[in-house]
This record gives structure tokens, sequence and C-alpha cells, in this order.
């Protein structure tokens, strides 16, 4: 007899194993994509003749710095751009938009948000939190506009063409952020790009491209974007990198991104890897796999807990284009037995309770569950949720949909002992 380890009553256990037989047909979908975006990776690393060098860290100043040069190159040719830059020194995601946002960007000129309010972290970067002297975007002049979609989920092309008539940089972001709204397909990026180059060909079309890399078989450098930037933390880190980040897209674009990273002119010369080039591509080079898994992991999930009467955000039938989804949980004791739950399924700190807090940059009190190897890696499982209407939770990673599954059971345990939900 199978020993059995955690403590979940044998109907979840049912639930489970219903969800995941219903699932096959879309698992298959989800792996030969990882094969596709695997098989791109490995040709990027052949094809820039990574050998055991780049391996090695340099300090100082890193003049030369063999490892540091390859990655740009591997991450460029993977993410079917002309150059990148990516480097440990960048802190987050939100850090490596900044970087690239005050880099193309000049006083006078117009970004136009084309996906709605931009994630809560970039308020105060763009400067539209209400504050100011900071060192904004504002504040050196840059002018803001913003799209919203229709119906909080279809681009409004007509404003887009008009808008980016007078606009220096359109700004996508692919994913939901801590919205309903749907996160953006390769398809509907592309025809927002080719609605804006239509009415001013300069323009530059940047994309937040957090949590989607590898999630279809196509990056929005490939349809056309000039600049996409994204956390090693989360997808392109496979797990392994401990922080960093990337900008990736056209050469002289990366140039400019490099110096204001760094300084004028200087740029992508200088910069010591320390230790990081060993796990930033051992990361990327797994990166494939372990979004597929993250990818099982959430649609997982969504059939899982729609079976046990909530909502998803996507359903659970619906294609892909990111790791992330949305449980909406009705209330806030659902949302917090939810994230205890996650907690108590996490490789470390599977102990510690999860409580709501105010976090830096964040509007609302803000509940995280985060048992992970890496601080805020949201590649691995991990659930996080504002402690507001509709009381939805963002669940996204899982490193290995076993552990993946096991704790979204985990989490819906929590809430059955809470007597929250019945099984």
């Amino acid at each position: 007899m199978r020993k059995v380890y955690f403590d979940i009553e044998s109907k979840i256990r049912e639930l489970a194993d219903i969800a995941e037989y219903n699932l096959k047909e879309q698992f298959e979908t989800i792996e030969k994509t990882a094969q596709i975006n695997g098989e791109k990776v490995l040709y990027s690393f052949i094809k820039n003749k990574v050998s055991e060098s780049c391996l090695k860290g340099t300090n100082g100043y890193g003049y030369g710095d063999l490892g540091r040069d390859t990655a740009d190159r591997v991450f460029a040719d993977a993410f079917g751009a002309e150059d990148a830059i990516v480097r440990h020194n960048f802190v987050n995601g939100t850090h490596a938009l900044s970087t690239a946002l005050f880099g193309v960007l000049r006083p006078s000129d117009t970004l136009l948000c084309v996906t709605g309010a931009p994630y809560d972290t970039l308020e105060g970067v763009i400067g539209i939190d209400g504050k100011s002297g900071r060192g904004s975007l504002k504040d050196f002049g840059v002018k803001y506009a913003q799209i919203d979609l229709i119906s909080d989920s279809i681009p409004d092309y007509e404003k887009i063409k008009d808008a980016a008539k007078t606009a220096k940089v359109l700004y996508i972001q692919r994913s939901r952020g801590y919205s309903l709204r749907p996160s953006l397909n390769i398809e509907t990026i592309q025809k927002i790009i080719k609605t804006a180059k239509s009415a001013n060909s300069g323009i530059i079309i940047m994309v937040d491209n957090c949590y989607g890399e590898f999630a279809e078989e196509r990056e929005p450098t490939d349809v056309g974007a000039d600049i996409i930037v994204g956390s090693l933390i989360k997808n392109p880190g496979g797990g392994i990198a401990q922080t960093g980040g990337y900008i990736a897209g056209r050469a002289d674009l990366i140039e400019m991104c490099a110096d204001r990273l760094i300084c004028v002119g200087m740029g992508k010369e200088v910069g010591c890897s320390l230790n990081m080039t060993r796990e930033i591509l051992l990361g990327f080079f797994l990166a494939p796999q372990t979004v597929c898994e993250a990818i099982k992991t959430s649609v997982f999930a969504c059939r899982f807990f729609e079976s046990l009467g909530f909502e998803t955000l996507p359903k659970s039938d619906e294609r892909r284009t990111d790791i992330i989804a949305s449980v909406l949980l009705k209330n806030e004791e659902n949302l917090t037995a939810f994230c205890q739950g996650i907690q108590k399924g996490s490789p470390v700190d599977s102990f510690a309770v999860p409580e709501a807090w105010d976090m830096p940059g964040y509007s609302s009190k803000v509940i995280m569950a985060a048992g992970a190897f890496t601080m805020g890696a949201s590649i691995e499982l991990s659930a996080d949720a504002p402690v507001r209407e509709p009381y939805a939770v963002w669940l996204q990673g899982g490193i290995t949909y076993p552990t993946g599954k096991l704790g979204v059971m985990l989490a819906a345990q929590e809430m059955k002992n809470k007597g929250l939900i019945l099984v």
C-alpha cells in the first residue's frame, strides 16, 4: 500500500484526480509548446557557443566578461531580438521596466499605455500615484496617456490608432496584474502593434513580458515589438536564477537602456557578473520546461476549483498565454485560508502562517503565500492578492507539476478545515 504523506481527505483527492483526467488533451498541448521552446533555447545555446568558460564569474569592472556577453546573445536569439541586456543587478521586473522606460523616453515625449492602468508598482515610476518630486517620468516632463480595454477584455483599436500618432512609446502589459481582465495572447499583441505602426511607423512598442515568456510558441519580439522586459525570478529564470532581469529588442534601444542602467558611454561594456552567470544560463535552459510545469499547475487549479463552485479566470479550458490564474474566492476568509493552505504545501517555510500586510508599492493590504527557494520567485508556486473586492487570489508558478498539484489540494483542504467549503 502506498504511504500517504499529507492529510488530504479522500473526496478532495478524488476531485483532483477527476480534474487531472479531464485535462489530458490540454496537458499534451502545453507539453508540445514546451518542446518547441526547448528546441529554440537549445539552438540559441549552441549557436552562441556557450562554453564552460561562460559559466565563470568576473569581478571589478567586468571588462571582457565572456559569460555576460554570451548570455545577452542567447536571450536575444531565443526571443527573436537583435540584442539583449541580462543582468543580475536588476532587482525585480519593475526595476527592469523602469530602466527601459527611462532609457528610451525623453522630456515632452508621451508614454501611451493601451491595456488600461499598469501594474501597481509602476504608478510611482510613471508619476500617476499622486506624489511628485521623487524623480518619476512625470517629474522629467514625460506625458502619460492611457487607453482602457473595452469591457475589460478587448483592446480599443480605434483609440489606439488615433493616440499612437503622437506617442513616443506604446506600452503593453501582457499579463493581467491585479486585475481580472484576460492576459493578452501573441495574436492580440501583434494586432495592437500593426494598428499602432500603421498610424506611426516610428513609435516604439514596449511589452511588459512578465509571466508570459515561453507560454506560447512566439514572443512579442517575434511579431514586431521593439522591446520586451521581464524578471529572472519569473519564467526565464527557470526557478534557478536568484535575482535579475532582462531587456531584449532592437539593438539601438538596448544600448540606450544599458546606458541608463550603468552610465552613458559605458553601457553593456562593464558590469561584473560575479558568480551569477551559471545560474542565469542554467535557469534559462530549464525555463521552457519549468514554464510548462507552472502552466499545468495553473490549469489544474482552475479545473479543480471550478469543481468546488468557484469562478476562475481564465477558465480551465481557455488557452494560456501566461502562468497566472485568478480564483474568485468571494470573501476575505476564503482568501486567507487559500493562501495559508498554499503555504502549507511549500518546500520552504511551510510552517509560516500568511497574514495580510501593508506591502511597499501597493495601495491595499496584500496577503502572500510563497514558501520559495528564492524570495518572491513567482515561477515557484505562490499565491497573493490585495485584500479587496472581489477577493480574487492570483496563483502562479509551480516548478514541478506534482508538487504544484499538491499545493492546490492543500489550499482546498485548509478551506475545508475552516468550514468554508463543503466537499
